[in-house]
């Protein structure tokens, strides 16, 4: 099973696919060399509106590659968006591993993913494999807020259980919990007056947010829950008692019911605060996406462990403190598990993969679809 993976195509294809400028918001490029390759082996290819919903080129892609009918459909995903400065990558391989000279990231996070997805198509086609009918989702907008997988046609997709290329750590790394985040977004509104000749007569916005802010349990919650205030804006002259202010923040847990009372609890800090003063503020708490857990004995698990198996990788369950596509997945009742690629320092310009790790992966999701 292992040989049938061709190291050197499979190498090709994904320095070939992270020279391809896909920036968050500008992933048509990316989508349309995709779409060739998966017509050519004989997929269908279709897109629905997220583009248009989200202000990018192009809107998510699915393709489905027919099976065996009296098998239960897999869905494999991975995101074709990178994150900044990923124009003009140039791939350099040095004893086994890919990086760049340092000027951008590579963009493993998530063409590792998607090269891993296209070489075990290739590999189905060209060995006339028997496998289960496949489904392949190429999202956008993962590294901008996990927004492409919110606005998926889930009706398009059968599959109940998916594997999402989309992890850092090494290939049998399994993400069975992770957290859903709130995003706070406020406008504090005070009442402006002159610092030094009426500052009783005015409200500031800025002692209302230091006020709520001290109130609020922030960082580490419990093992399970953080929370972060990360901008406050307010520019005023000095002479100004501010009467407007925009804070901004977020909340994480793998717990939804912890999610839940965390972002009241900030959210009835600012409402607090703002009833001592005098206040009054605009905004709130935004869903950006709930979290997710797997239990160990789910039989999909049990599925991807096997094929762990076959592939000579130690399965390693792990949680996470990011979110990701199979959040949403998970939220529409597909068992989504994200599996890790090798990918090592994503989202800097230090980013590498290991070719090893590369091939490990792709070996792995045939693994999958062929057992």
């Amino acid at each position: 099973m292992e040989a049938k993976v061709k190291e050197a195509r499979l190498l090709e294809s994904f320095l070939e696919y992270v020279r391809i400028d896909s920036e968050t918001g500008i992933e048509r490029d990316m989508a349309r060399r995709l779409e060739q390759e998966l017509q050519a082996l004989g997929c269908s290819v279709t897109y629905d509106d997220a583009g248009e919903k989200l202000g990018c080129n192009v809107g998510n892609l699915y393709a489905v590659l027919p099976g065996d009918e009296s098998l239960e459909p897999i869905l494999l995903s991975a995101h074709m968006d990178t994150v900044k400065p990923g124009l003009g990558v140039v791939p350099i391989v040095e004893d086994g591993v890919i990086h760049t000279d340092g000027s951008t990231i590579l963009g493993g996070d998530d063409k590792s993913g998607v090269a891993a997805i296209m070489e075990t198509l290739r590999v189905l086609q060209e060995e006339r494999l028997p496998h289960p009918p496949l489904e392949i989702v190429f999202s956008i907008h993962e590294e901008g807020g996990v927004r492409g997988a919110a606005n998926l046609d889930y009706g398009r997709l059968t599959a109940k259980k998916a594997v999402v290329l989309d992890s850092s750590g090494a290939p049998g790394k399994m993400i069975l919990a992770a957290p859903g985040q709130y995003k706070l977004n406020v406008e504090i509104h005070g009442r402006a007056s002159h610092a030094g000749v009426s500052p009783e007569s005015g409200i500031s916005a800025i002692q209302v947010a230091v006020d709520a802010i001290g109130k609020m349990k922030l960082l580490r919650i419990d093992e399970e829950t953080t929370a972060n205030i990360g901008s406050i804006h307010a520019q005023f002259s000095t002479n100004v008692v501010p009467d407007l202010l925009t804070l901004s923040g977020e909340a994480r847990s793998r717990d939804n019911e912890k999610l839940e009372a965390q972002a009241q609890h900030m959210l009835d800090c600012i409402k607090t605060s703002c009833e001592k003063f005098g206040a009054s503020y605009t905004g709130g708490m935004t869903l950006a996406y709930p979290g997710y857990r797997i239990s160990e004995d789910n039989p999909f698990v049990t599925q991807v462990k096997d094929a762990c198996a076959a592939t000579g990788l130690t399965p390693l369950l792990g949680t996470s403190g990011g979110g990701s596509d199979a959040n949403h997945m998970n939220r529409h009742g597909i068992t989504a598990i994200p599996l890790a690629t090798g990918m090592s320092k994503v989202h800097s310009t230090e980013e590498f993969l290991l070719v090893e790790h590369l091939v490990q992966t792709a070996r792995l999701v045939l693994a999958l679809v062929t057992r």
